[in-house]
């Protein structure tokens, strides 16, 4: 991972170098390629990596959504409150989206 030496952001790869959010730039250096194996093509062997909200990663359970009525829902749990309580259960609807919260 690189860092922006300006704001401390994650950089991320764009076309011959890295760029931040912040708008720095920084080109890849041979030493850096190294470091990071960067590739200028994807062979079909390779592994790529997606992020973002439509990958179905988190599992799923049998809920009725209140706002479509859809009956799978993705499910997690994450700690709201101190830590002597039990977690919160988040259930995000598999259709629609919605997310609505159960607590214990």
């Amino acid at each position: 991972m690189e860092f922006c030496p300006k704001c401390g952001a994650i950089m991320f790869p764009k076309d011959d170098g890295f760029q931040c959010k912040c708008g720095h730039q920084k080109k890849i250096t041979n030493e850096l390629a190294n470091q990071y194996a960067v590739s200028e093509k994807i062979d079909t062997k390779d592994t790529v990596i997606f992020t973002g909200e439509d990958i179905r990663t988190l599992p799923t359970t049998r809920s009725i959504c209140p706002k479509c009525g859809n009956k799978e829902a993705f499910w997690w749990l994450q700690q709201t409150r101190r830590a002597d309580e039990s977690e919160t259960r988040f259930l995000r609807c598999t259709s629609c989206k919605h997310t609505r919260r159960e607590y214990d």
